[in-house]
């Protein structure tokens, strides 16, 4: 298969962006297992650098350049890559282009001249619902040639956090392990401390104030060292998926996941969790989980006192007066 002349590589999630690049590298590769290939960040680069880079080869061997960071190039750089596009002096002589940039407006003329000479592009936007890691963790596990049950995903994001790498890396080692067949069981068997013991058991606690299991299961996650900025996001997370849930109202999980961008499981257990909370109360607990992140990422002299005093306040705004 003849490898494109131009791919464009658009989006911020690194492992993404990484990726595409690599498969672009692969594709070349395949073609031409001599292929040299240089990776060059934007902003590094001169216009007789660049000239010097796309030039012609005297034995036209097969080269790939990478321009990274093509959203930080200056203004000339842009022009002259775009000018290159334009007039097909790119993507020519052996040479194959590939392009990344953030998808921010600095830079655009380049984004809008790549897709006009008919680049490959990949889009690799950051993921930041929670049905978009989901969907990622399912993916992870169909190109590894495996399946993971509906169950086991949320279990496994919970264990191992939101990190796409993380979540790579603990997909292809329970694929491996497993046979292709991840289980929930399997999840909790591999990440047994890490799954049963994270900043969202303490939040899960927190937020249907129960304060003695929460306290514990503070206490077990200090022990374990899971960070302290990662608990406070998760009660964060749970304080203000609790608040978006009670805001909508009562109704269809199905609707509200689709209305609110949350997975079902998380809305219905949100609704069960609301049901203790009153609207004042959740007003202060907003405020709480605001002064806590700031508190672990610095402000306060003891992030774990003020973890342990953020669990209470909760617990307390929680439960009835």
């Amino acid at each position: 298969m003849t490898p494109a002349p131009v791919y464009l590589v658009v989006g911020e999630e690194e492992l993404l962006v990484e990726r595409a690049v690599r498969d672009a590298v692969t594709a070349v590769r395949l073609a031409d297992p001599e292929a040299e290939v240089r990776r060059v960040r934007a902003a590094q680069l001169t216009d007789a650098e660049l000239a010097d880079l796309a030039s012609p080869s005297l034995f036209a061997e097969g080269r790939v350049l990478v321009l990274e960071a093509v959203h930080e190039a200056g203004k000339d750089l842009v022009d002259t890559i775009t000018g290159y596009l334009t007039d097909g002096g790119l993507g020519s002589d052996g040479l194959v282009l590939v392009l990344v940039h953030n998808g921010s407006a600095r830079g655009k003329p380049v984004l809008d001249a790549a897709r006009k000479a008919g680049a490959e592009v990949v889009e690799c936007p950051r993921l930041t619902r929670a049905s978009d890691r989901e969907a990622f963790v399912r993916a992870e596990a169909r190109r590894l040639g495996g399946k993971i049950e509906p169950s086991a995903v949320g279990t496994l994001i919970d264990a191992v956090g939101t990190d796409l790498r993380e979540l790579a890396a603990a997909v292809s080692q329970l694929a491996a392990d497993t046979g292709g067949a991840i289980s929930e069981q399997a999840v909790r068997r591999y990440h047994r401390g890490r799954a049963e013991v994270t900043g969202f058991v303490v939040a899960e606690k927190a937020v249907t104030g129960d304060r003695e299991a929460a306290l514990e299961a503070l206490r077990w996650a200090e022990l374990l060292g899971v960070p302290h900025v990662l608990v406070a996001d998760a009660l964060a997370d749970a304080v203000r998926t609790v608040a978006k849930v009670a805001a909508a109202g009562g109704g269809d999980p199905q609707r509200l996941a689709a209305q609110l961008g949350m997975p079902p499981w998380k809305v219905r257990k949100a609704m069960s969790q609301a049901r203790g909370w009153r609207p004042a109360a959740l007003a202060d607990a907003m405020a709480v989980v605001a002064e806590l992140n700031a508190d672990v990422k610095g402000v306060a002299a003891d992030a774990d006192y003020a973890l342990q005093r953020a669990v209470l306040r909760l617990c307390e705004a929680r439960s009835p007066r």
